[in-house]
């Protein structure tokens, strides 16, 4: 059972690799002008299934909480990637069930639910049976049977898929112990040729500030004009690109990348870096002049900045959970999985109601709306 549940100044929240569960990821969104919160809480290993901590001894973890207003008089209590310890998966449910009723009394009164994004591997990318023959993933069943299984250990069985992942459920990550060499033999050839011949043709990668927001901006636009979604303000990236949080256990180096051919800008890309984990947080290209293969350089050059900063891993932050052409995300699954990673599916988003019946008026408008966000 979750014990000792306290509320913690953020500047306290503990290093983490998960750029959402950071202190600067509570000063963007302070920003933004939205509330967060920080709690410790503690527990007994066996209410988690971890057998490598001794009986007589408690885990502490903590989590941050952005406290998302829907109008005036209702909220909800929104867990990004959080929390970041993952209960054996017989206790998961239990665990998120005790960590939500021991919540609802630091919460206001006016939060309908909570909403865990987890970043915990999802339960059926570990399942044989959803897996075709060439080992393609066949992703999770409808959200009966994932209700069944992570409620089975709950009490009052109140976790509820939610109608929509706010971040990316699905990613492949990067193992950057491995030396260079390794890591481009590793790749597809059509990305390593990709890479060389960005190299040939000129392109330069550089790292700049915040007087060249503009720069990011504009790719930024043709991107989303090219993809159809919508384009959010500058504001929001001068927000991520200036925030600073040195002054806590958790703080991130963010980097502005671009890549150019004689100072012409051909693409760019945010990359954070929390812990020992490098991540492609945000990126853009040029609409025309793609024949520089400037995305790929700028993605190997990303990965030797981590890889020099001490990261241990690289995230791509983002691919469609297979390799469908239908799928809106597919183009990044393609792009993506040449550069050789591992594929790895999340549990993606999970809500405890609080108030049952003002949460099914929200899950069925969520669920006219289904999108990603920046969040």
């Amino acid at each position: 059972m979750v014990a000792d549940l306290q509320e913690k100044e953020i500047k306290d929240i503990y290093r983490t690799s998960i750029i959402q569960q950071t202190a600067y990821w509570s000063k963007v969104k302070l920003l933004q002008g939205v509330e967060t919160s920080a709690f410790n809480f503690k527990l007994d290993p066996e209410d988690l299934g971890i057998s490598q901590y001794q009986s007589d001894t408690f885990f502490i973890g903590d989590l941050l909480i952005i406290l998302q207003k829907l109008d005036a008089e209702h909220c909800i209590a929104y867990v990004p990637y959080g929390p970041e310890i993952e209960p054996a998966e017989d206790m998961q449910g239990y665990f998120l069930e005790q960590l939500s009723e021991a919540l609802r009394t630091f919460l206001p009164a006016t939060c309908i639910m909570i909403r865990y994004d987890l970043s915990w591997q999802s339960l059926w990318a570990k399942d044989d049976d959803c897996y075709d023959l060439h080992g393609n993933w066949l992703g999770a069943p409808d959200k009966r049977l994932q209700e069944i299984r992570l409620n089975y250990s709950t009490e009052h069985w109140n976790l509820r898929k939610a109608n929509t992942d706010i971040l990316p459920s699905n990613t492949i990550f990067m193992d950057l112990k491995k030396d260079s060499e390794t890591l481009l033999g590793n790749m597809k050839p059509k990305t390593r040729y990709n890479i060389n011949l960005a190299a040939r043709k000129g392109v330069k990668i550089k790292s700049l500030g915040l007087d060249s927001l503009d720069i990011w901006y504009e790719l930024y636009r043709q991107t989303a004009q090219r993809n159809n979604f919508v384009l959010h303000d500058i504001n929001y990236f001068r927000i991520v690109l200036t925030a600073r949080a040195n002054d806590t256990q958790s703080p991130a180096d963010v980097y502005l990348l671009i890549a150019e051919v004689d100072e012409q800008p051909l693409a760019a890309m945010f990359l954070v870096m929390t812990g020992t984990r490098g991540t492609y947080l945000y990126g853009a290209s040029a609409t025309e002049n793609r024949n520089y293969m400037a995305t790929y350089a700028l993605q190997w050059k990303a990965m030797q900045i981590a890889k020099e900063k001490g990261c241990t891993e690289y995230d791509f932050f983002g691919i469609s959970p297979q390799a469908d052409p239908a799928h809106p995300m597919y183009g990044l699954y393609r792009f993506k999985s040449g550069f050789g990673g591992q594929i790895y599916h999340r549990m993606g988003c999970w809500d405890y109601p609080l108030d049952k019946d003002k949460y099914a008026v929200y899950a069925s408008m969520e669920f006219k709306n289904q999108s990603y966000h920046l969040s």
